[in-house]
């Protein structure tokens, strides 16, 4: 039976245990066991999402019962105060920090990770992600933010980037038979992360607390250390495969899209082609316009149904009571629960179903079933329909997640395979500017038409036309996305010498498709219920807090 550890190559010309050349996967190797070693990863990082968690203990970390509050503290003095809580809005920088440096990651070291491979990138991201909460501990123990700003925002976003597009290139080249749910497979983790995190930070947070303590500092190191260890399995998980590998059984279509490329772009080129920029204004504007919606999915729902959620049609949000508010709060947590569900199963369903639609036809289906269902939402809460509401934006919000799983197989397609990688991180750039234009958008308005006397079961309503007017531009540019022209192909004495480093392996026929030898056996049914059962733990937590809303 073959384990994940079986097909460590010996050494070749002093390649280390973490090198690209000690990790190409030997005939046979089942591929199998690749998408739960990047779930591993995934969803550690993916706690990144559920950090609002601790939000709230951490502005009691001095006062403990309550809040030490000091009115007229500017930012800085929150940064090096001893003897004043933080406030939600300090601590919210972190958030702002973790996809600003994802980002930002991604493409500095983007290529440095198609040389190194993705076992050392993983093992880094592992120590800088894991690093970094652990220094974030520190920070809550001798009450100075700047520690955690750089130890969870900054080492911890580096963390996130390199984490998060490690396996992409992988994945790719393991399926070329299913490039978009492999991604879909790994990249749903993301999503996932604070699902299966943030009801166990809860937990730990609750064990720790005391007189002295709100728990957090403990919390940070306990989970730095799981997380370490699911990280670490994960990167040592990878393997890449030998030059001229496929699946047994498998040969490319005979008809070949024009859309799929016989070969691949330089890093170096890449962002030279009109196709990148496009792809890159594809992604930043599906982003935004969902997580737009995701930052103020809880507040959307209060607002628009107001006492309808209780069974007071009558009582607008103004007219509720404390008690009556505290109510449609756990509701509205119900709800955010749920768009992440959606989040999470979208990612692989319309990733693996751009595998038989294509690229370019999903993210159009992205955009126009996008254009509808926002420009549909005013409508729909004007004439009070709750579920139908819900139904819509858990639809949008499974195409965000979408977008982000089949990108990856929408540029291997343009660009090929060599530095899909890369790439990949490079266009990662969209998502740290999506991450600013969504919320600020979909905030701003918010508060103008507040201000403009605006009711607030409409303020929405301008909003959503809005994020809906972005999809229309991210349809244009979809449609314009065109294959490369040849001239920026690789020639293949260079690809060839660029694939001669790594083709270590001379088995290279040996497949992994199917049942049997490299099949899903059950060395790969163990991997996948290490990550399988989090995962599945975190669906049912979901659920039970779901339930309210039925």
């Amino acid at each position: 039976m073959t384990t994940a550890f079986d097909d460590i190559n010996r050494p070749s010309g002093g390649a280390g245990v973490l090198d690209r050349e000690r990790i190409v996967a030997r005939a046979g190797f089942n591929r199998w066991l690749l998408p739960p070693a990047a779930l591993a990863i995934h969803l550690c990082i993916g706690m990144a999402y559920g950090f609002s968690v601790f939000w709230l203990p951490l502005t009691r970390a001095i006062g403990i019962d309550s809040s030490v509050s000091c009115p007229g503290m500017t930012l800085a003095g929150a940064l090096f105060t001893t003897s004043c809580d933080w406030r939600v809005a300090d601590l919210g920088w972190i958030f702002t920090l973790f996809f600003v440096l994802l980002g930002s990651s991604a493409a500095l070291w983007g290529g440095w990770l198609e040389k190194a491979g993705p076992r050392k990138a993983g093992v880094v991201a592992a120590c800088c992600w894991c690093g970094g909460l652990a220094i974030a501990a520190l920070g809550v123990a001798v009450h100075q933010l700047w520690l955690m700003w750089l130890g969870a925002g900054v080492i911890g976003g580096v963390g996130l980037g390199l984490g998060y597009i490690s396996p992409v290139s992988t994945l790719i080249k393991w399926f070329p038979d299913r490039r978009g749910m492999a991604t879909g497979m790994a990249i749903m983790g993301f999503g996932g992360g604070a699902m299966v995190g943030a009801p166990i930070a809860d937990a730990l947070m609750n064990l720790f607390k005391g007189p002295q303590s709100v728990g957090v500092w403990q919390t940070f190191l306990v989970m730095a250390g799981i997380y370490f260890v699911f990280m670490m399995a994960g990167a040592f998980g990878y393997r890449v495969p030998p030059d001229g590998w496929r699946p047994d059984g498998w040969t490319p279509p005979a008809t070949r899209s024009k859309m799929i490329a016989v070969h691949s772009v330089h890093l170096r080129d890449a962002h030279r082609t009109p196709q990148f920029w496009l792809i890159w204004l594809v992604l930043c504007l599906n982003v935004s316009a969902g997580i737009g919606v995701i930052g103020m999915a809880s507040p959307m729902l209060q607002e628009i149904f107001g006492g309808r959620l209780i069974g007071h049609p009558e009582l607008a949000f103004a007219d509720l009571d404390t008690a009556q508010k505290a109510s449609i709060a756990a509701i509205a947590a119900g709800f955010a629960g749920l768009l992440s569900l959606f989040n999470i199963g979208g990612r692989f369903f319309w990733a693996s179903a751009s595998d038989r639609l294509g690229r370019k036809t999903t993210f159009y289906i992205f955009f126009l079933l996008g254009i509808v269902l926002y420009a549909c939402v005013p409508s729909v809460a004007r004439h009070g329909s709750q579920a139908l509401f819900v139904t819509l934006l858990c639809v949008i919000i499974s195409m965000y997640g979408g977008g982000f799983a089949t990108v990856p197989a929408y540029l291997a397609d343009i660009f090929g395979t060599q530095f899909v990688g890369a790439i990949h991180g490079r266009l990662l750039t969209a998502w740290a500017t999506a991450g600013i234009v969504g919320p600020v958008v979909v905030n701003y308005i918010r508060e103008f038409q507040i201000n403009a006397g605006v009711p607030r079961d409409q303020v929405y309503d301008f909003t959503m036309y809005i994020l809906a007017g972005m999809l229309v531009l991210g349809l244009v540019c979809n449609a314009l996305v065109r294959p490369v022209a040849a001239r920026w192909y690789m020639s293949e004495a260079e690809l060839s010498a660029l694939k001669a480093k790594s083709a270590l392996a001379a088995d290279a026929a040996g497949g992994s498709f199917g049942i049997g030898r490299g099949g899903f056996e059950a060395t790969a049914a163990l991997a996948w219920a290490a990550v399988g059962i989090p995962l599945l733990f975190g669906v049912w937590i979901t659920l039970r807090n779901t339930a309210v809303l039925f």
